[in-house]
């Protein structure tokens, strides 16, 4: 009797556990697959998807870093940018 009213303490109900086992949907997931719709389209010349590549940047800079999988690659090139700031010094 204890260790089923520990259990039910402890564990979410039944109907949320798969839920909460879910992976969040990434903030930033629509932004990236503009981006590669984008370069497909323009036969990826980067240059010609400038607006779709700053609509991602400023999603990113919405939410707390780590929060967006698609951020993580604005993220390593902002630490390395600083990196090179700070060793030019």
């Amino acid at each position: 009797m204890a260790i089923t009213s520990f259990t039910t303490a402890v564990l979410p109900p039944l109907s949320l556990r798969g839920f909460l086992d879910m992976p969040q949907k990434d903030p930033c997931q629509k932004q990236a697959c503009e981006i590669q719709k984008c370069l497909q389209a323009n036969n990826y010349l980067e240059s010609k998807c400038q607006a779709v590549i700053q609509e991602l940047r400023k999603c990113c800079a919405r939410y707390p870093k780590g929060r967006s999988l698609v951020c993580s690659g604005f993220e390593k090139e902002e630490e390395e940018n600083l990196a090179m700031k700070s060793g030019s010094k």
